[in-house]
């Protein structure tokens, strides 16, 4: 176990600083997972132009993820990879905006399976009137856990971090559903480490990922479908360029 509760700045360990389940256990619910995802089209197969200007050949779409059944879906795969990970936490926080709805979901997910945790979001601006700040939800105390879809610049990490350490409380992980393993582009500088990696060395931080771009290829390679396995190639060509 990893304490930060003494550290300010950013961790000095190197990269990577990321950990997940018992291999037996990531390997199953990372696959189903990128099963579930393709399934609901929140993984999608074309030409897309990332942030950072690459053309790539697959897109993740937290967003559609957009009904309560595929909410409830995706908050036990959420849960099953925290749960599985031997991260101590006592809270979850979910950064505007994408993380409000995820971490609100995991959180009842969490409570069903037994552990009954407070929740937290935060908004873009503070308020002024009613319950005011920049924070709702449950007081921000003990360790907490961030909960996102992806990371792409860290942006949004290190706003959570700061305001989750400005209440006193500690960051304890970033839980997020896709890590996409490839370089980092931040600030127009192309890094030699993934956003998960640079994100985790920043800020001090073990980064829980349902499942990755690896996961991807499994399932793409599986032959269990034809219509997936022609996108092999070019999401195998898209790693060898830009993956970490």
């Amino acid at each position: 176990m990893i304490d930060q509760s003494q550290q300010d700045g950013p961790n000095p360990l190197p990269y990577p600083m990321t950990f997940a389940p018992t291999p037996a256990a990531i390997d199953s619910n990372a696959l189903d997972f990128v099963r579930f995802a393709v399934d609901s089209g929140v993984i999608a197969f074309g030409e897309f132009t990332t942030k950072a200007g690459r053309s790539s050949p697959y897109f993740f779409n937290a967003g559609l993820f957009n009904d309560g059944a595929k909410l409830d879906r995706l908050a036990q795969f959420y849960a099953r990879a925290l749960l599985g990970s031997d991260v101590a936490f006592d809270m979850l926080f979910g950064p505007a905006y994408k993380g409000i709805p995820l971490g609100a979901v995991v959180a009842v997910e969490l409570a069903r399976q037994g552990r009954n945790v407070g929740f937290a979001y935060n908004r873009k601006e503070a308020k002024d009137h009613g319950e005011g700040g920049t924070t709702v939800g449950a007081p921000l105390k003990g360790r907490v856990v961030i909960v996102d879809d992806v990371i792409s610049a860290g942006t949004a990490t290190g706003e959570s971090v700061r305001l989750i350490r400005a209440a006193g409380a500690e960051p304890a992980a970033v839980l997020i559903a896709l890590d996409r393993q490839e370089k980092a582009a931040i600030d127009g500088q192309t890094l030699d480490v993934s956003a998960v990696q640079h994100a985790s060395r920043e800020y001090g931080l073990p980064v829980i990922a349902i499942a990755n771009l690896n996961s991807l290829l499994r399932v793409l390679a599986d032959g269990g479908n034809a219509d997936l396995a022609r996108w092999l190639p070019a999401v195998q060509r898209y790693r060898d360029a830009y993956g970490v």
